[in-house]
């Protein structure tokens, strides 16, 4: 296996491939023995015309011969290999050297405007490792990109399922792509058609050297002949099918130019004594390519001085022949065995690979996902297969025996890990649909409460459906923006109402503050001064005192202070102790009604239900003790003692009545 990347970079020499540049020696000369007479054949002048056309027909023999066995080819390997490759060479057109930059320092914005320069104005036949090159870093880069997007998307609650990333750099990228191909195939078409076209001009040049042969003129054949060869040299390529076929049928009537007509003697051996010094050359070169250290440089330059051995010097005469091919052929098995030693200890890099991207396979295939029950714990399992994915591509290569089994094990454990993955998010997905029309009811709730008027209650509820949002789960990322937005504008909406509201009302309140302490300092006086207030003047107090209304909520302790005050006045007047006891309950409960507090309220005839209730079973324990002394005499202490308790006891109990009367005419 020949590594694409180290060859060289002149088009000719990169893709040049090795084939046989010679004709078996001892075949060709058994066949030569058959006609020796031919040899001797002369013609000085067309006089011997029928001479010349035996010679055609019994060239055409020989002819028929080569065609029949395709010139036998030496057994050499490293020649058969060499053969075959020049063969796959003759495809080739000369190509323009185009610089291959870093492309990895290039943004995609660069690399995209890197590719479309090079498919507008480079031939596309010469740009085909830059646009590769291209290709894996923007798919590299982009990769990333997408993997960072693919990262945020989840980390704010997205679904992989949902995930969608557009790109305008991508779809310019495509577009010029498209370009390319298109260009590439047109290119090829008309390749195609011109490789055929030179396959045609050299079979008509093969015609026109067996017409020359079988009608030799030995005063213009020479000429001729060298026209021949420098028409055939500037043909351009033909396809590789042809190829072999076609240079041994060129190749033999070569030699039977040379081999089987003295035309003249002289200008025979001189091409026969250039032709030697030339391949003497090239065999010199192919011992020092054997002596190289770099196996692809060696292997590369080989296939050059065989094309040129091929195609660019002719034959040698008969005495040479088996010797300089001989030297020619030895030197290329060294470059071929050293080259398949080396691609040995390749393979058996490949085979290290191939156990190292098993035992990967074998990590994704054991990686349970058994107990992931949270998007968190699927993403910690994405997270370790793709760590994974990454350790199996940055392996080199397999043995291609072994590639596509070990690619179908890679996709059959990756596969399975998808299907659960994608099972799971799917029952997310649903959820999230659930947890989206839960969030729609709770933004109707808002909007309908948004312009409400009735604070205490709204207020309430719309904390309450705050709270509810929090608690509800994820919904499909490209609802979520839009239904939060929806929830938060009709929450600040009423909120920024009720703030105002209550900025108006604090100002109010603070008055009602100063005004309150003002009569808490009017009673305070008319204390001090031993003014005797009567109940009528105290009721006054407290109904004076509440008409004013509620304080701002910080301001609270001044209620405190007041009932202080009414204590004292109680003690050091003669008031009834339940009539107070009724003016400072109904004065604590109008605070509530002020302050819109129906908790307390509710909570307060708890209470005072509570009170009733504990007070009865007090006042029937007493009586049923009373039982135990019923043969003492009135006077006697303990039945004193707890006839006293059963009379506080129902005082409370009337006061604790009294309250819960007057709780049950309040309509809130």
């Amino acid at each position: 296996m020949l590594d694409e990347t180290n060859k060289l970079p002149n088009d000719e020499k990169s893709n040049l491939t090795l084939q046989n540049s010679e004709i078996k020696e001892t075949s060709a000369k058994n066949e030569l023995k058959k006609e020796e007479p031919i040899e001797t054949v002369e013609v000085p002048d067309t006089a011997d015309a029928n001479n010349v056309e035996n010679v055609g027909s019994e060239s055409e023999k020989i002819l028929e011969s080569v065609t029949k066995t395709e010139m036998p080819i030496a057994s050499n390997k490293a020649i058969d290999e060499i053969d075959t490759k020049i063969a796959e060479s003759s495809e080739n057109f000369e190509l323009e050297h185009v610089e291959m930059q870093n492309y990895d320092n290039f943004s995609l914005e660069d690399l995209v405007a890197e590719l479309s320069k090079l498919v507008k104005e480079k031939p596309v036949q010469s740009i085909h490792n830059n646009v590769n090159k291209i290709k894996n870093t923007f798919n590299v880069k982009f990769g990333s990109l997408l993997k960072e997007e693919k990262t945020k998307f989840l980390e704010e609650g997205g679904n992989v399922v949902d995930f969608q990333y557009n790109n305008p750099i991508k779809s310019t990228y495509n577009s010029i792509l498209y370009d390319y191909k298109i260009k590439k195939n047109e290119f090829y078409t008309k390749q195609e058609n011109q490789l055929n076209e030179n396959l045609q001009a050299k079979l008509e040049l093969i015609e026109d050297l067996k017409t020359l042969i079988e009608n030799a003129d030995g005063t213009t054949m020479y000429k001729k002949f060298k026209d021949i060869q420098d028409k055939w040299r500037s043909i351009g390529p033909i396809p590789k099918a042809k190829y072999n076929d076609t240079w041994r049928t060129y190749q033999h009537h070569v030699e039977r130019f040379y081999d089987l007509l003295h035309l003249n003697n002289d200008l025979r051996d001189l091409d026969f004594k250039h032709n030697y010094e030339e391949k003497l050359k090239l065999v010199v070169k192919a011992e020092a390519l054997a002596a190289l250290d770099d196996i692809n440089l060696a292997f590369n330059e080989l296939q050059i001085l065989h094309k040129m051995w091929k195609e660019e010097i002719g034959p040698v005469d008969r005495a040479h022949r088996e010797e300089v091919w001989g030297r020619f052929s030895a030197a290329t098995k060294i470059v071929h065995d050293k080259r398949h030693d080396f691609f040995k200890d390749l393979r058996s890099k490949f085979d290290e690979n191939t156990e190292k991207k098993l035992s990967i396979i074998a990590e994704i295939e054991a990686v349970d996902t058994s107990k992931n029950n949270n998007r968190s714990d699927w993403q910690k399992s994405i997270n370790e297969i793709e760590e994974l994915r990454n350790k199996f591509f940055k392996i080199g290569q397999v043995p291609r025996a072994k590639s596509n089994d070990i690619w179908a094990k890679f996709k059959a454990a990756t596969r399975k890990f998808n299907i659960e993955k994608n099972n799971f998010f799917k029952s997310v997905k649903k959820e999230h649909l659930e947890n989206l029309n839960k969030k729609k009811l709770l933004i109707e709730k808002a909007v309908e409460l948004k312009d409400s008027e009735d604070w205490d209650v709204a207020t309430e509820v719309m904390k309450k459906i705050q709270a509810d949002w929090k608690n509800i789960g994820h919904v499909p990322r490209k609802y979520s923006d839009k239904l939060w937005k929806e929830f938060k504008d009709a929450c600040n909406y009423y909120f920024d109402r009720l703030h105002s509201e209550q900025d108006a009302g604090s100002k109010e309140e603070l008055e009602v503050f100063n005004k309150k302490k003002e009569l808490l300092k009017e009673i305070k006086d008319n204390i001090d001064n031993k003014v005797e207030i009567t109940l009528d003047k105290l009721k006054e107090y407290v109904n004076n005192w509440r008409n004013l209304g509620r304080v701002p909520f910080e301001m609270k302790h001044i209620e405190i202070k007041f009932n202080k005050l009414i204590d004292k006045i109680v003690a050091e007047n003669s008031i009834d102790v339940k009539e107070v006891e009724m003016i400072k309950f109904e004065n604590l409960i109008n605070s509530y009604l002020e302050q819109k507090n129906y908790k307390k309220l509710n909570g307060e005839q708890l209470f005072v239900r509570k009170k009733i209730d504990e007070t009865i079973r007090e006042i029937q324990q007493l009586e049923n003790n009373i039982g135990f002394i019923s043969n003492a005499t009135k006077d006697n202490p303990l039945l004193k003692n707890v006839m006293e308790n059963i009379r506080v006891y129902k005082e409370k109990l009337e006061i604790w009545k009294s309250k819960l009367a007057y709780l049950k005419k309040l309509d809130y």
